[in-house]
Parts: C-alpha cells; structure tokens; sequence
C-alpha cells in the first residue's frame, strides 16, 4: 500500500486499532485547503515508508463519529497510532520534515 487508503467509521476498528504496523490517519475534508497542500506530502510519506507504516485518510464529513471521538476540532489533523493508541498528532500543514520525524518516533 504505498498510497493512503480511505478509512470509514465502519472499518476505523479493523483498519487502525488492529493494525500491526503503526499507522499515519489523515484527518481531511474535500473542502480544506490546507488539506489538499498536505495530501501530496503524505501520499509522499507513504510510498518512503511503504510496509513500516500503513497510511489511511478519513473524510471527516463522511465518517464524523471517529474525527469527534478523538476530539478532531481543526483540520488537517494527522494522528499516529501505535498499538491502536494515539502517539502522535499533527494539527495543520507542517513540512515533510516534522511528519518523517513522528513516524520514526512511532517506529521506535
């Protein structure tokens, strides 16, 4: 999987809590601007980081129950999750740099 893939409410459980890898969830709504400028920087991440970490984006307008389960107020949010808990999270478009370095933190 080296591109992210669409996560919904109903397959959130499976897809990220029970991964085995560590997984990247794009926060993201088809109207963000800042959502589009992060896109191609996580589609980026995934390919250099393809069978460490599994990249998933969820559509907060679609799938509201897990973005308000996990408090997501502003997006883009990227959380990191390690063992289907949160180790990480990014609010807003930050550079490719500080996302690199919150993947390997969860790879550790």
């Amino acid at each position: 999987m080296s591109k992210p893939v669409e996560v919904t409410d109903a397959s959130f459980q499976t897809d990220v809590l029970e991964n085995d890898l560590p997984v990247l969830v794009d926060f993201w709504a088809p109207w963000c601007g800042p959502c589009r400028m992060v896109a191609p920087v996580v589609d980026e991440l995934a390919q250099e980081y393809d069978g460490k970490v599994a990249f998933y984006k969820l559509n907060t307008d679609e799938n509201p129950n897990v973005a308000t389960s996990y408090g997501i107020r502003s997006i883009p949010t990227l959380l990191v999750f390690k063992d289907g808990e949160v180790s990480g999270q990014i609010v807003g478009f930050r550079p490719k740099g500080d996302l690199a370095k919150r993947l390997d933190e969860a790879l550790v």
